[in-house]
Protein backbone atom coordinates (compact mmCIF):
# COMPACT_ATOMS: atom_id res chain seq x y z
CA UNK A 1 0.00 0.00 0.00
CA UNK A 2 1.65 3.21 -1.17
CA UNK A 3 1.98 6.23 1.12
CA UNK A 4 -0.20 9.22 0.13
CA UNK A 5 1.87 11.95 -1.51
CA UNK A 6 1.84 15.53 -0.16
CA UNK A 7 -0.56 17.84 -1.98
CA UNK A 8 0.69 20.81 -4.03
CA UNK A 9 0.58 24.29 -2.55
CA UNK A 10 0.99 27.63 -4.28
CA UNK A 11 3.18 30.70 -4.42
CA UNK A 12 1.32 33.72 -5.74
CA UNK A 13 0.01 37.22 -5.11
CA UNK A 14 -3.73 37.75 -4.70
CA UNK A 15 -5.12 41.28 -4.99
CA UNK A 16 -8.39 42.39 -3.40
CA UNK A 17 -10.21 45.66 -2.86
CA UNK A 18 -11.47 44.35 0.49
CA UNK A 19 -10.13 41.59 2.71
CA UNK A 20 -12.25 40.10 5.49
CA UNK A 21 -9.44 39.11 7.84
CA UNK A 22 -11.51 37.54 10.62
CA UNK A 23 -13.29 38.57 13.81
CA UNK A 24 -11.25 40.58 16.30
CA UNK A 25 -11.33 40.49 20.12
CA UNK A 26 -14.09 43.11 20.11
CA UNK A 27 -16.37 40.85 18.05
CA UNK A 28 -16.10 43.00 14.94
CA UNK A 29 -14.87 41.94 11.53
CA UNK A 30 -11.33 43.12 10.86
CA UNK A 31 -10.91 44.36 7.29
CA UNK A 32 -8.14 45.55 4.99
CA UNK A 33 -8.63 47.54 1.79
CA UNK A 34 -6.80 47.74 -1.52
CA UNK A 35 -4.13 45.23 -0.62
CA UNK A 36 -2.17 42.32 -1.98
CA UNK A 37 -1.77 38.98 -0.24
CA UNK A 38 1.54 37.25 -0.87
CA UNK A 39 1.48 33.49 -0.55
CA UNK A 40 4.59 31.37 -0.10
CA UNK A 41 4.44 27.57 0.08
CA UNK A 42 0.72 27.79 0.70
CA UNK A 43 0.98 30.20 3.63
CA UNK A 44 0.12 33.90 3.83
CA UNK A 45 3.41 35.70 4.47
CA UNK A 46 2.49 39.31 3.71
CA UNK A 47 -0.63 41.47 3.50
CA UNK A 48 -0.15 45.08 2.48
CA UNK A 49 -0.25 47.69 -0.24
CA UNK A 50 0.22 46.15 -3.67
CA UNK A 51 3.44 48.04 -4.52
CA UNK A 52 5.09 46.75 -1.34
CA UNK A 53 3.79 43.19 -1.77
CA UNK A 54 4.74 43.08 -5.44
CA UNK A 55 8.24 44.54 -5.01
CA UNK A 56 10.80 41.95 -6.03
CA UNK A 57 8.11 39.40 -6.78
CA UNK A 58 7.48 39.91 -10.47
CA UNK A 59 7.97 36.18 -10.98
CA UNK A 60 4.89 35.24 -8.96
CA UNK A 61 1.52 34.54 -10.61
CA UNK A 62 -1.08 37.21 -9.83
CA UNK A 63 -4.78 36.74 -9.25
CA UNK A 64 -7.71 38.93 -8.31
CA UNK A 65 -8.17 42.68 -8.61
CA UNK A 66 -9.41 45.66 -6.63
CA UNK A 67 -12.90 44.60 -7.66
CA UNK A 68 -12.69 41.48 -5.51
CA UNK A 69 -13.68 40.81 -1.90
CA UNK A 70 -11.39 38.22 -0.27
CA UNK A 71 -12.63 36.11 2.62
CA UNK A 72 -11.36 32.99 4.41
CA UNK A 73 -12.39 29.68 2.90
CA UNK A 74 -15.54 28.33 4.51
CA UNK A 75 -15.66 25.18 6.65
CA UNK A 76 -18.47 22.63 6.52
CA UNK A 77 -18.14 21.25 10.03
CA UNK A 78 -20.61 18.35 9.67
CA UNK A 79 -20.94 16.32 6.46
CA UNK A 80 -21.79 12.69 5.70
CA UNK A 81 -21.98 11.69 2.03
CA UNK A 82 -22.54 13.02 -1.47
CA UNK A 83 -25.77 12.10 -3.27
CA UNK A 84 -28.56 13.40 -1.07
CA UNK A 85 -31.37 11.20 0.29
CA UNK A 86 -33.91 13.28 -1.63
CA UNK A 87 -32.02 12.66 -4.89
CA UNK A 88 -32.14 8.95 -4.09
CA UNK A 89 -35.88 8.82 -3.42
CA UNK A 90 -35.91 9.01 0.39
CA UNK A 91 -38.77 11.24 1.60
CA UNK A 92 -38.22 13.68 4.46
CA UNK A 93 -39.41 12.48 7.85
CA UNK A 94 -38.42 12.91 11.49
CA UNK A 95 -34.94 11.51 12.05
CA UNK A 96 -36.02 8.21 13.62
CA UNK A 97 -38.19 7.40 10.59
CA UNK A 98 -35.76 8.87 8.03
CA UNK A 99 -32.49 7.07 8.76
CA UNK A 100 -33.84 3.51 8.28
CA UNK A 101 -34.78 4.34 4.69
CA UNK A 102 -31.13 5.01 3.87
CA UNK A 103 -30.70 1.25 3.61
CA UNK A 104 -32.59 1.36 0.30
CA UNK A 105 -30.41 4.05 -1.26
CA UNK A 106 -28.38 3.12 -4.32
CA UNK A 107 -24.68 3.93 -4.45
CA UNK A 108 -22.20 5.16 -7.05
CA UNK A 109 -19.01 4.28 -5.21
CA UNK A 110 -17.03 6.22 -2.64
CA UNK A 111 -14.90 8.28 -5.02
CA UNK A 112 -17.74 9.59 -7.21
CA UNK A 113 -19.96 10.21 -4.19
CA UNK A 114 -17.21 12.19 -2.44
CA UNK A 115 -16.35 14.23 -5.54
CA UNK A 116 -19.98 15.16 -6.11
CA UNK A 117 -20.41 16.94 -2.80
CA UNK A 118 -16.86 18.32 -2.97
CA UNK A 119 -17.67 20.04 -6.28
CA UNK A 120 -20.72 21.68 -4.69
CA UNK A 121 -18.74 22.73 -1.63
CA UNK A 122 -15.75 24.21 -3.43
CA UNK A 123 -17.85 26.12 -5.94
CA UNK A 124 -19.73 27.76 -3.07
CA UNK A 125 -16.55 28.67 -1.20
CA UNK A 126 -16.07 25.74 1.20
CA UNK A 127 -12.40 24.75 1.34
CA UNK A 128 -12.47 22.46 4.40
CA UNK A 129 -14.92 19.70 5.32
CA UNK A 130 -15.40 17.37 8.27
CA UNK A 131 -16.40 14.11 6.60
CA UNK A 132 -18.25 11.92 9.12
CA UNK A 133 -18.47 8.49 7.54
CA UNK A 134 -21.73 6.75 8.40
CA UNK A 135 -20.01 3.70 9.88
CA UNK A 136 -17.67 0.79 9.25
CA UNK A 137 -18.62 -2.61 7.87
CA UNK A 138 -16.72 -5.61 6.57
CA UNK A 139 -13.01 -6.15 7.24
CA UNK A 140 -10.22 -3.74 8.25
CA UNK A 141 -8.86 -3.92 4.70
CA UNK A 142 -12.24 -2.74 3.42
CA UNK A 143 -12.30 0.04 6.02
CA UNK A 144 -8.93 1.33 4.84
CA UNK A 145 -9.94 1.09 1.19
CA UNK A 146 -13.00 3.24 1.91
CA UNK A 147 -10.96 5.82 3.82
CA UNK A 148 -8.30 5.87 1.10
CA UNK A 149 -10.90 6.49 -1.60
CA UNK A 150 -12.53 9.28 0.40
CA UNK A 151 -9.35 11.13 1.30
CA UNK A 152 -7.79 10.62 -2.14
CA UNK A 153 -10.88 12.19 -3.72
CA UNK A 154 -10.67 15.23 -1.45
CA UNK A 155 -6.97 15.50 -2.23
CA UNK A 156 -7.53 15.25 -5.98
CA UNK A 157 -10.10 18.02 -5.97
CA UNK A 158 -8.00 20.11 -3.58
CA UNK A 159 -9.96 20.31 -0.31
CA UNK A 160 -8.76 19.99 3.26
CA UNK A 161 -10.61 17.29 5.12
CA UNK A 162 -11.18 16.02 8.59
CA UNK A 163 -12.20 12.36 8.52
CA UNK A 164 -13.94 10.24 11.14
CA UNK A 165 -16.32 7.28 11.22
CA UNK A 166 -19.46 6.87 13.31
CA UNK A 167 -19.04 4.32 16.10
CA UNK A 168 -21.94 2.32 17.56
CA UNK A 169 -22.01 -0.67 19.88
CA UNK A 170 -25.72 -0.84 20.77
CA UNK A 171 -29.29 0.19 19.80
CA UNK A 172 -28.56 0.70 16.10
CA UNK A 173 -32.22 0.47 15.02
CA UNK A 174 -34.00 2.46 17.74
CA UNK A 175 -33.67 3.50 21.37
CA UNK A 176 -34.24 -0.11 22.45
CA UNK A 177 -32.05 -3.18 22.23
CA UNK A 178 -31.73 -4.31 18.61
CA UNK A 179 -33.10 -7.78 19.37
CA UNK A 180 -36.30 -6.19 20.66
CA UNK A 181 -36.64 -3.99 17.59
CA UNK A 182 -35.91 -6.84 15.19
CA UNK A 183 -38.55 -8.99 16.88
CA UNK A 184 -41.17 -6.42 15.90
CA UNK A 185 -40.34 -6.68 12.18
CA UNK A 186 -41.89 -9.13 9.73
CA UNK A 187 -39.93 -11.79 7.91
CA UNK A 188 -38.05 -11.74 5.58
CA UNK A 189 -37.12 -8.13 6.48
CA UNK A 190 -36.09 -9.25 9.98
CA UNK A 191 -33.56 -11.77 8.72
CA UNK A 192 -32.25 -9.44 6.02
CA UNK A 193 -31.70 -6.61 8.49
CA UNK A 194 -30.19 -8.88 11.16
CA UNK A 195 -27.54 -9.99 8.67
CA UNK A 196 -26.76 -6.36 7.84
CA UNK A 197 -26.35 -5.48 11.52
CA UNK A 198 -24.02 -8.41 12.15
CA UNK A 199 -21.43 -6.89 9.83
CA UNK A 200 -21.44 -3.54 11.63
CA UNK A 201 -21.23 -4.56 15.29
CA UNK A 202 -17.46 -4.37 15.59
CA UNK A 203 -15.16 -4.50 18.63
CA UNK A 204 -14.33 -1.02 19.90
CA UNK A 205 -10.68 -2.04 20.26
CA UNK A 206 -10.52 -2.93 16.55
CA UNK A 207 -11.96 0.45 15.58
CA UNK A 208 -9.43 2.23 17.79
CA UNK A 209 -6.63 0.27 16.10
CA UNK A 210 -8.02 1.40 12.74
CA UNK A 211 -8.13 5.01 13.92
CA UNK A 212 -4.47 4.86 14.92
CA UNK A 213 -3.57 3.27 11.59
CA UNK A 214 -5.42 6.05 9.76
CA UNK A 215 -3.53 8.68 11.73
CA UNK A 216 -0.21 7.03 10.90
CA UNK A 217 -1.08 6.64 7.24
CA UNK A 218 -2.86 9.88 6.33
CA UNK A 219 -2.21 12.56 8.93
CA UNK A 220 1.52 11.91 8.91
CA UNK A 221 1.65 11.98 5.08
CA UNK A 222 -0.58 15.06 4.68
CA UNK A 223 -0.43 17.03 7.92
CA UNK A 224 -1.50 20.21 6.16
CA UNK A 225 -4.55 18.72 4.51
CA UNK A 226 -5.89 15.85 6.64
CA UNK A 227 -7.05 15.47 10.22
CA UNK A 228 -8.20 12.10 11.57
CA UNK A 229 -10.80 12.37 14.34
CA UNK A 230 -13.22 10.11 16.23
CA UNK A 231 -17.02 10.12 16.12
CA UNK A 232 -19.05 8.25 18.75
CA UNK A 233 -22.37 8.19 16.93
CA UNK A 234 -24.67 9.30 19.77
CA UNK A 235 -25.36 8.55 23.42
CA UNK A 236 -28.05 5.95 22.77
CA UNK A 237 -25.78 4.25 20.23
CA UNK A 238 -22.72 3.96 22.49
CA UNK A 239 -22.16 2.23 25.79
CA UNK A 240 -20.41 4.10 28.58
CA UNK A 241 -17.33 1.93 28.13
CA UNK A 242 -17.20 2.70 24.42
CA UNK A 243 -17.50 6.44 25.02
CA UNK A 244 -14.72 6.49 27.58
CA UNK A 245 -12.45 4.41 25.35
CA UNK A 246 -13.09 6.68 22.36
CA UNK A 247 -12.39 9.89 24.26
CA UNK A 248 -9.29 8.46 25.93
CA UNK A 249 -7.95 7.31 22.54
CA UNK A 250 -8.61 10.70 20.96
CA UNK A 251 -6.82 12.50 23.77
CA UNK A 252 -3.83 10.20 23.47
CA UNK A 253 -3.47 11.25 19.82
CA UNK A 254 -4.50 14.90 20.36
CA UNK A 255 -7.39 14.32 17.97
CA UNK A 256 -10.84 15.88 18.02
CA UNK A 257 -14.11 14.11 18.82
CA UNK A 258 -17.34 14.91 16.98
CA UNK A 259 -20.47 13.40 18.50
CA UNK A 260 -24.10 13.72 17.42
CA UNK A 261 -26.05 14.62 20.56
CA UNK A 262 -29.59 15.60 21.59
CA UNK A 263 -30.54 16.24 18.00
CA UNK A 264 -34.15 15.26 18.72
CA UNK A 265 -36.42 15.42 21.76
CA UNK A 266 -36.43 11.63 21.94
CA UNK A 267 -32.66 11.61 22.29
CA UNK A 268 -32.86 14.04 25.19
CA UNK A 269 -35.55 12.00 26.93
CA UNK A 270 -33.61 8.75 26.37
CA UNK A 271 -30.82 10.05 28.60
CA UNK A 272 -33.15 11.34 31.28
CA UNK A 273 -35.03 8.06 31.48
CA UNK A 274 -32.00 5.78 31.23
CA UNK A 275 -29.58 7.71 33.46
CA UNK A 276 -31.77 10.07 35.47
CA UNK A 277 -29.87 13.08 34.12
CA UNK A 278 -29.31 14.94 30.88
CA UNK A 279 -27.11 13.53 28.13
CA UNK A 280 -24.50 16.23 28.73
CA UNK A 281 -24.55 15.71 32.50
CA UNK A 282 -24.02 11.99 31.90
CA UNK A 283 -21.07 12.61 29.56
CA UNK A 284 -19.62 14.99 32.14
CA UNK A 285 -19.87 12.29 34.79
CA UNK A 286 -18.01 9.91 32.45
CA UNK A 287 -15.19 12.43 32.00
CA UNK A 288 -15.95 12.88 28.30
CA UNK A 289 -16.27 16.67 28.16
CA UNK A 290 -13.28 18.75 27.12
CA UNK A 291 -11.93 21.16 24.50
CA UNK A 292 -11.44 18.33 22.00
CA UNK A 293 -15.20 17.59 22.01
CA UNK A 294 -17.69 19.01 19.51
CA UNK A 295 -21.36 18.12 19.68
CA UNK A 296 -23.26 18.05 16.42
CA UNK A 297 -26.75 19.62 16.68
CA UNK A 298 -27.31 20.09 20.44
CA UNK A 299 -30.89 21.19 19.71
CA UNK A 300 -32.30 20.04 23.04
CA UNK A 301 -29.69 21.37 25.45
CA UNK A 302 -30.86 23.02 28.66
CA UNK A 303 -29.31 26.11 30.19
CA UNK A 304 -27.60 23.89 32.76
CA UNK A 305 -26.21 21.76 29.92
CA UNK A 306 -24.77 24.83 28.26
CA UNK A 307 -23.15 25.94 31.51
CA UNK A 308 -21.35 22.58 31.62
CA UNK A 309 -20.20 22.86 28.01
CA UNK A 310 -18.87 26.35 28.57
CA UNK A 311 -16.98 25.30 31.69
CA UNK A 312 -15.37 22.35 29.87
CA UNK A 313 -14.41 24.22 26.68
CA UNK A 314 -16.59 22.13 24.35
CA UNK A 315 -17.83 23.34 20.95
CA UNK A 316 -21.12 22.98 19.10
CA UNK A 317 -21.65 22.40 15.38
CA UNK A 318 -24.96 24.01 14.42
CA UNK A 319 -26.83 22.40 11.50
CA UNK A 320 -29.82 24.71 10.98
CA UNK A 321 -31.16 23.27 7.71
CA UNK A 322 -31.09 19.75 9.12
CA UNK A 323 -32.96 20.72 12.26
CA UNK A 324 -35.74 22.34 10.24
CA UNK A 325 -36.02 19.77 7.46
CA UNK A 326 -36.23 16.81 9.82
CA UNK A 327 -38.43 18.54 12.41
CA UNK A 328 -35.68 18.01 14.99
CA UNK A 329 -35.76 21.54 16.40
CA UNK A 330 -33.75 24.75 16.59
CA UNK A 331 -30.52 24.87 18.56
CA UNK A 332 -30.36 27.64 21.21
CA UNK A 333 -27.44 29.40 19.53
CA UNK A 334 -27.96 32.74 21.26
CA UNK A 335 -27.75 31.06 24.66
CA UNK A 336 -24.57 29.29 23.54
CA UNK A 337 -23.00 32.53 22.38
CA UNK A 338 -23.86 34.26 25.66
CA UNK A 339 -21.72 31.61 27.34
CA UNK A 340 -18.95 32.05 24.73
CA UNK A 341 -19.29 28.47 23.53
CA UNK A 342 -17.60 28.28 20.09
CA UNK A 343 -20.25 27.50 17.47
CA UNK A 344 -19.36 26.07 14.06
CA UNK A 345 -21.68 25.54 11.09
CA UNK A 346 -22.47 22.35 9.24
CA UNK A 347 -24.72 21.44 6.34
CA UNK A 348 -25.22 17.85 7.52
CA UNK A 349 -26.84 15.82 4.74
CA UNK A 350 -27.89 18.85 2.68
CA UNK A 351 -29.28 22.34 3.14
CA UNK A 352 -32.64 23.90 2.31
CA UNK A 353 -31.76 23.88 -1.39
CA UNK A 354 -30.72 20.21 -1.15
CA UNK A 355 -27.12 21.04 -1.97
CA UNK A 356 -23.90 21.97 -0.11
CA UNK A 357 -23.91 25.75 -0.50
CA UNK A 358 -22.51 27.11 2.78
CA UNK A 359 -23.34 30.68 1.80
CA UNK A 360 -27.01 29.68 1.94
CA UNK A 361 -26.57 27.91 5.28
CA UNK A 362 -25.01 31.08 6.71
CA UNK A 363 -28.02 33.14 5.62
CA UNK A 364 -30.37 30.68 7.30
CA UNK A 365 -28.33 30.65 10.52
CA UNK A 366 -28.41 34.44 10.66
CA UNK A 367 -32.18 34.68 10.07
CA UNK A 368 -33.15 31.77 12.31
CA UNK A 369 -31.72 33.35 15.45
CA UNK A 370 -33.27 36.81 15.12
CA UNK A 371 -35.11 36.44 18.40
CA UNK A 372 -37.57 39.20 19.27
CA UNK A 373 -36.74 42.26 21.36
CA UNK A 374 -35.23 45.63 20.62
CA UNK A 375 -31.98 44.93 22.47
CA UNK A 376 -31.61 41.18 22.01
CA UNK A 377 -28.05 40.01 21.43
CA UNK A 378 -28.17 38.21 18.10
CA UNK A 379 -25.39 36.95 15.83
CA UNK A 380 -24.44 39.59 13.28
CA UNK A 381 -22.73 38.96 9.95
CA UNK A 382 -19.28 38.86 11.57
CA UNK A 383 -20.39 36.21 14.06
CA UNK A 384 -21.94 34.05 11.35
CA UNK A 385 -18.81 34.28 9.21
CA UNK A 386 -16.69 33.30 12.22
CA UNK A 387 -18.89 30.23 12.76
CA UNK A 388 -18.37 29.22 9.12
CA UNK A 389 -14.60 29.81 9.14
CA UNK A 390 -12.51 30.09 12.30
CA UNK A 391 -14.78 28.12 14.63
CA UNK A 392 -15.36 25.46 12.02
CA UNK A 393 -11.62 25.07 11.48
CA UNK A 394 -11.18 24.52 15.23
CA UNK A 395 -13.74 21.72 15.38
CA UNK A 396 -12.23 19.89 12.39
CA UNK A 397 -8.72 20.09 13.84
CA UNK A 398 -7.30 22.98 11.83
CA UNK A 399 -7.66 25.62 14.54
CA UNK A 400 -4.98 28.31 14.29
CA UNK A 401 -3.95 26.85 10.93
CA UNK A 402 -6.68 28.17 8.67
CA UNK A 403 -9.89 30.20 9.04
CA UNK A 404 -8.37 33.71 8.96
CA UNK A 405 -6.56 35.83 6.36
CA UNK A 406 -3.45 37.08 8.09
CA UNK A 407 0.26 36.26 7.98
CA UNK A 408 0.99 32.80 9.32
CA UNK A 409 -2.33 31.30 8.23
CA UNK A 410 -2.85 29.03 5.28
CA UNK A 411 -3.98 30.78 2.09
CA UNK A 412 -7.47 29.30 1.92
CA UNK A 413 -9.10 32.23 0.17
CA UNK A 414 -12.41 32.88 -1.58
CA UNK A 415 -12.67 35.79 -4.02
CA UNK A 416 -16.13 37.24 -4.58
CA UNK A 417 -16.78 39.73 -7.37
CA UNK A 418 -17.93 42.93 -5.68
CA UNK A 419 -20.03 43.96 -8.68
CA UNK A 420 -21.91 40.65 -8.58
CA UNK A 421 -22.44 41.04 -4.84
CA UNK A 422 -23.75 44.59 -5.40
CA UNK A 423 -25.75 44.01 -8.59
CA UNK A 424 -26.40 46.78 -9.60
CA UNK A 425 -25.24 49.00 -6.74
CA UNK A 426 -23.83 48.67 -3.24
CA UNK A 427 -23.46 51.68 -0.99
CA UNK A 428 -19.97 52.23 0.43
CA UNK A 429 -21.69 52.59 3.79
CA UNK A 430 -22.70 48.91 3.74
CA UNK A 431 -20.18 46.91 5.81
CA UNK A 432 -18.50 44.36 3.52
CA UNK A 433 -19.25 41.44 5.84
CA UNK A 434 -22.95 42.32 5.70
CA UNK A 435 -22.79 42.50 1.91
CA UNK A 436 -21.04 39.14 1.67
CA UNK A 437 -23.47 37.41 4.01
CA UNK A 438 -26.72 38.80 2.65
CA UNK A 439 -25.95 39.42 -1.03
CA UNK A 440 -22.99 37.15 -1.68
CA UNK A 441 -23.20 33.56 -2.80
CA UNK A 442 -22.20 31.04 -5.39
CA UNK A 443 -23.16 33.44 -8.20
CA UNK A 444 -20.49 35.91 -7.06
CA UNK A 445 -17.61 33.48 -6.38
CA UNK A 446 -14.89 33.90 -8.98
CA UNK A 447 -11.85 32.07 -7.60
CA UNK A 448 -11.09 29.77 -4.68
CA UNK A 449 -7.62 28.90 -3.36
CA UNK A 450 -6.56 26.16 -0.94
CA UNK A 451 -3.05 26.67 0.36
CA UNK A 452 -2.51 29.19 -2.44
CA UNK A 453 -3.41 26.59 -5.07
CA UNK A 454 -6.13 27.73 -7.47
CA UNK A 455 -8.92 25.13 -7.33
CA UNK A 456 -11.91 27.12 -8.62
CA UNK A 457 -11.67 29.58 -11.51
CA UNK A 458 -14.56 31.43 -13.08
CA UNK A 459 -16.82 29.79 -10.49
CA UNK A 460 -15.99 26.23 -11.61
CA UNK A 461 -13.72 23.53 -10.17
CA UNK A 462 -10.59 23.16 -12.32
CA UNK A 463 -8.65 20.43 -10.51
CA UNK A 464 -10.76 17.58 -11.91
CA UNK A 465 -13.10 17.11 -14.86
CA UNK A 466 -16.24 18.13 -13.00
CA UNK A 467 -18.58 17.55 -15.93
CA UNK A 468 -17.23 14.03 -16.44
CA UNK A 469 -17.89 13.25 -12.76
CA UNK A 470 -21.50 14.42 -13.01
CA UNK A 471 -22.01 12.54 -16.27
CA UNK A 472 -20.63 9.32 -14.82
CA UNK A 473 -22.92 9.55 -11.79
CA UNK A 474 -25.92 10.03 -14.06
CA UNK A 475 -24.86 7.15 -16.29
CA UNK A 476 -24.43 4.75 -13.37
CA UNK A 477 -27.75 5.59 -11.77
CA UNK A 478 -29.55 5.43 -15.10
CA UNK A 479 -28.79 1.71 -15.22
CA UNK A 480 -31.44 -0.66 -13.81
CA UNK A 481 -30.93 -1.42 -10.11
CA UNK A 482 -29.01 -4.55 -9.22
CA UNK A 483 -30.64 -7.54 -7.59
CA UNK A 484 -29.23 -6.46 -4.20
CA UNK A 485 -30.55 -2.92 -4.67
CA UNK A 486 -34.00 -4.22 -5.63
CA UNK A 487 -34.01 -6.47 -2.57
CA UNK A 488 -32.98 -3.59 -0.28
CA UNK A 489 -35.82 -1.42 -1.54
CA UNK A 490 -38.35 -4.21 -1.00
CA UNK A 491 -37.05 -5.00 2.50
CA UNK A 492 -37.15 -1.36 3.59
CA UNK A 493 -40.70 -0.96 2.26
CA UNK A 494 -41.67 -4.10 4.18
CA UNK A 495 -40.08 -3.12 7.48
CA UNK A 496 -41.05 0.57 7.68
CA UNK A 497 -44.73 0.15 8.71
CA UNK A 498 -43.66 -2.18 11.53
CA UNK A 499 -40.85 0.13 12.60
CA UNK A 500 -43.22 3.10 12.63
CA UNK A 501 -45.65 1.12 14.79
CA UNK A 502 -42.79 0.16 17.11
CA UNK A 503 -41.91 3.84 17.62
CA UNK A 504 -45.56 4.85 17.98
CA UNK A 505 -46.04 2.40 20.85
CA UNK A 506 -43.07 3.99 22.59
CA UNK A 507 -43.88 7.61 21.86
CA UNK A 508 -42.49 9.85 24.57
CA UNK A 509 -43.70 13.28 23.51
CA UNK A 510 -47.14 14.52 24.51
CA UNK A 511 -48.10 15.37 20.95
CA UNK A 512 -47.84 18.28 18.55
CA UNK A 513 -46.37 21.36 20.22
CA UNK A 514 -45.92 24.94 19.17
CA UNK A 515 -42.63 25.48 17.36
CA UNK A 516 -40.18 26.95 19.81
CA UNK A 517 -36.58 27.10 20.88
CA UNK A 518 -36.90 23.67 22.45
CA UNK A 519 -35.60 23.74 26.07
CA UNK A 520 -35.34 27.55 26.04
CA UNK A 521 -39.10 28.16 25.73
CA UNK A 522 -39.38 29.75 29.15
Amino acid sequence: MSTPAPLPVGDCIIEAGTVLVGVGPDGRMETRHDVGIRVQQGKIVQVGAMPAVAYGNDHLPRHGSRGMIAMPGLVNGHHHFGLTPLMMGVPFAPLELWLPRFRAMRGVGTRLDTLYSAIEMLESGTTTVHNINSGLAGTPDQWMAMADETLTAYGDIGMRAGFCFMIRDRNVLSYEDDAQTLAALPEPARGWLAAKLKGTMLPIASMMDFFRALCDRWQVARPGHVRINLAPANLHWCSDEALQTIVETARSRKANVHMHLIETERQALFAERRFGRSAIAHLDALGCLGPEMTFGHGNWATREDLDRLAACGCSICHNPSSGLRLASGIAPINEMRRRKIPVALGIDQSNLADDRDMTLEMKLAWALHRETGLWTDRPDAAAILQMATEHGARTVGFGGFTGRLEPGCQADIVLMDRDKVGRPWLSPRTPPEEAVLHRGGRHAIDQVFVGGRLVVDGGKVITIDRDAVLAEIKARLSQPPSAAETEAEAMVDLMMPALEAFHRERTVEAGVKSYRYNRMAD
